[in-house]
């Protein structure tokens, strides 16, 4: 075997390989048995016919392919632990030439990581204050939320709630016909279609509507694109929010040992404020991340990238809003479009895994523990079965993988903030 080395951008090593002529006789000798086994020559017992035979009948360049099948990967083996290679997928072949035998191998190796001085990273502390206004609009919130629904006698304004009849069809085919039907007018709602409760406003109570609206060429889902939608809406009672008076009375009637209104405002302070301190966390910690990933240097394999959008995929796949998202476009389509999040994701990974290295950050395997307890402990009557699943050996490595990396962020955000440089 004839081979030479070299490695290339991205964190991949291509093999360069040509087979020795008795390698590739040994080969065609042992596909000459394999397919001997299962071809059914006339004259001839299964396994029996002569080598010429068989290539007459089946052509030479099956069992040349035959040979190549199973001699690539053995040569290719051989290669890789010659040359000490640490191959972290498969890698991608590419025959060059039949005879010789010469095929070249892509191969994916680890990626190399080099930090930027990410000690000397600096982000400002955020000042965080909460404004009377922030305050009296989540009251506001509080008083919406907790107020009852009135019938009205006026005509349908948004915000409503409304009880309607509805009959729908498209190409006058019936698609929905449906009677007490309850739901809030919002404004730009896509549900049952696009303008549907903006023909609603300024109905009277007893008043029937017809009307048309048509869907776009590009909607979704696809069979209602570039129709139109025929409507017959009856309202048959319209309700309001009748707000309570903001006082002392309000805030006892919503528990939580509220006595006062002022009691109330203090609480709704300090959640805005705790709220607002929590983003400002994040936004020091995207700031020391971004300033990490501009100084540093970071080379991965592309199989590594299309391992990340298979995991991004399988997160939307969990989602409302990402199936949503998602509908109506093709499986490259979705990965073209997820690629730069997940080279992102990925960069920032290896970067802050390398940080974590020389940190001296670790995750104990009673960290594990914990957080597999504190998930259990939200999953109310499916605990015991949601402990099982993150007890497997593949679920404990994630769980820790993911703690490292908070570990790792939180870390940098203080050095960045404090400029200490000592190890957590």
């Amino acid at each position: 075997m004839k081979l030479s080395s070299e490695r290339i951008e991205n964190s991949q090593i291509v093999l360069t390989i040509e087979a020795e002529p008795e390698d590739v006789e040994l080969a065609q000798e042992e596909a000459y048995r394999h397919l001997a086994k299962r071809t059914d020559i006339p004259g001839f017992r299964r396994g029996k016919a002569p080598r010429g035979i068989l290539e007459r009948y089946l052509g030479r360049e099956v069992l040349l392919n035959e040979a190549v099948e199973h001699l690539v990967p053995k040569l290719l083996g051989r290669a890789i632990e010659e040359q000490g290679i640490d191959a972290i997928a498969e890698p991608e072949i590419e025959i060059t030439q039949n005879d010789p035998l010469i095929f070249k191998a892509t191969v994916p190796v680890r990626p190399t990581v080099e930090l930027g001085n990410y000690r000397q990273i600096r982000v400002d502390p955020e000042p965080v204050a909460v404004a009377e206004e922030e305050v009296d609009k989540a009251i506001e919130q509080i008083r919406y939320q907790h107020a009852p629904w009135q019938p009205v006698e006026r005509p349908v304004q948004f915000g409503d709630l409304v009880t309607i009849d509805i009959e729908g069809s498209i190409d006058d085919k019936p698609v929905v016909n449906r009677k007490d039907i309850q739901s809030q007018v919002v404004k730009e709602s896509p549900f049952p279609a696009p303008g549907f409760w903006e023909q609603l406003e300024g109905l009277e109570k007893g008043q029937e509507k017809e009307f048309s609206l048509s869907f776009a060429d590009d909607y979704e889902p696809s069979q209602f694109a570039g129709k139109e939608y025929h409507f017959k809406v009856l309202v048959s009672e319209i309700k309001e929010k009748n707000l309570p008076e903001l006082d002392d009375e309000f805030a006892k009637s919503l528990g939580q040992s509220f006595e006062t209104l002022e009691s109330l405002r203090q609480r709704v302070a300090s959640n805005l404020k705790t709220m607002a301190e929590e983003e400002a966390r994040k936004r020091i910690e995207e700031k020391a991340i971004d300033a990490l990933v501009e100084q540093s240097k970071v080379d991965f394999p592309p199989v590594m990238v299309e391992h990340e959008i298979d995991r991004l995929i399988r997160e939307r796949e969990t989602s409302l809003e990402g199936r949503i998202k998602d509908r109506g476009k093709n499986e490259e389509e979705l990965r073209q479009e997820l690629r730069p999040l997940a080279t992102k994701r990925l960069t920032q990974a290896l970067l802050l895994g390398k940080v974590a290295e020389e940190e001296k950050i670790e995750v104990s395997e009673a960290e594990v523990d914990e957080e597999i307890e504190a998930m259990a402990q939200s999953a109310g009557e499916r605990r015991e079965e949601l402990k099982r699943l993150l007890s497997s050996a593949a679920a404990r490595q994630s769980l820790q993988e993911t703690s490292l990396i908070r570990k790792a962020i939180k870390r940098l955000a203080e050095i960045a903030q404090s400029g200490d440089a000592k190890s957590a």
